[in-house]
């Protein structure tokens, strides 16, 4: 049975960005499925973060710059102000979910916000960054017009504020196990080993069988 992983993040926190480097390499090799799932830090009306404002340089400089270098992680902090809105951008993710590239399209909305500093609130950017994943641009762009996946991702908001009860992002379910934060490789694959084990496991067919009187 294949141990599932899923993984609470915006696209706008740069934490869950590092985060990714070492759980891709942690679970390499070993019977896992990863799944990325929605969680908007400051949903619309709330205001978003402004780079030019003394809080984000503090905590990039003290914080994200230190351990995006730790995990080789070349990243800048977006010039892009305020922060976009991420609504649209995980409407997106589940129209690519639902075509196969969930992952693959998150993988590219971090790298599209913390390395090229795109806009990735607009849609003709996540058209074209939807595009390069080979996904059709059309459908694409008319799912995020027609606010296609606005219902679906309501309620994915809706689980991970009250089934799964995420208070902060990144976190990570690995089986039973809950762990908030960047955690480093070797953390990740000891938990991972330990749900693994918990697995149930097939007992030799030649040990144990025995006939009662119904039969064998």
């Amino acid at each position: 049975m294949t141990l599932k992983i899923k993984v609470y993040s915006d696209y706008v926190c740069p934490f869950c960005y590092i985060a990714e480097v070492p759980l891709e390499e942690a679970v390499k090799g070993k019977d896992v499925e990863i799944e990325w799932m929605p969680f908007e830090l400051r949903p619309y009306p709330n205001p978003t973060l402004r780079p030019e404002d003394e809080y984000l340089p503090s905590v990039w400089n003290q914080s994200v710059y230190p351990m995006a270098a730790q995990y080789s992680l070349q990243m800048v902090l977006p010039k892009v102000s305020p922060q976009p809105y991420t609504h649209l951008a995980f409407e997106g993710y589940q129209y690519a979910k639902e075509h196969g590239k969930g992952n693959a399209y998150t993988h590219r909305m971090f790298k599209a916000f913390f390395q090229e500093e795109r806009d990735i609130g607009k849609i003709d950017v996540l058209t074209s960054l939807a595009g390069e994943l080979g996904l059709n641009e059309q459908e694409f762009r008319q799912a995020l017009e027609t606010r296609k996946y606005r219902e679906i991702h309501r309620k994915a908001l809706e689980h991970a504020v009250q089934e799964a009860q995420i208070t902060a992002v990144p976190t990570m379910v690995i089986g039973e196990t809950i762990l908030q934060g960047v955690r480093s490789k070797a953390s990740l694959e000891k938990v991972i080993e330990e749900e693994l084990a918990k697995k149930p496991k097939l007992l030799d067919f030649a040990e144990g069988m025995a006939c009662g009187i119904d039969g064998c």
